[in-house]
């Protein structure tokens, strides 16, 4: 079953994650991840949440999504990635 990662990202240091974004795709064939959304124009259409960028990456199970996320090809990266941003993240399984 397909999980996705489900991410609001904050930049707060846009250069920082500008090299970030270069990179990342890279990391992901191995795990068999793709973006579905990366970033663009989001509309609150109920309740209060606010994203300021949404990300969504579909892996091919959530052993995957684990494996890219907790991966050494990925650690320079998230590092990077929490350097530039704030963060929220969250693992979901697909139906």
């Amino acid at each position: 079953m397909a999980a996705y990662l489900v991410v609001d990202v904050e930049v707060t240091d846009p250069a920082g994650f500008e090299d970030y974004k270069q990179q990342v795709q890279a990391t992901l064939a191995r795990y068999g991840g793709r973006y579905i959304i990366r970033g663009g124009h989001t509309e609150t259409l109920e309740g209060s949440w606010k994203p300021k960028r949404v990300v969504i990456l579909e892996f091919p199970d959530r052993t995957a999504a684990k494996a890219w996320w907790s991966s050494s090809e990925y650690a320079p990266l998230k590092a990077l990635r929490q350097r530039s941003a704030r963060t929220e993240l969250v693992v979901v399984d697909g139906i």
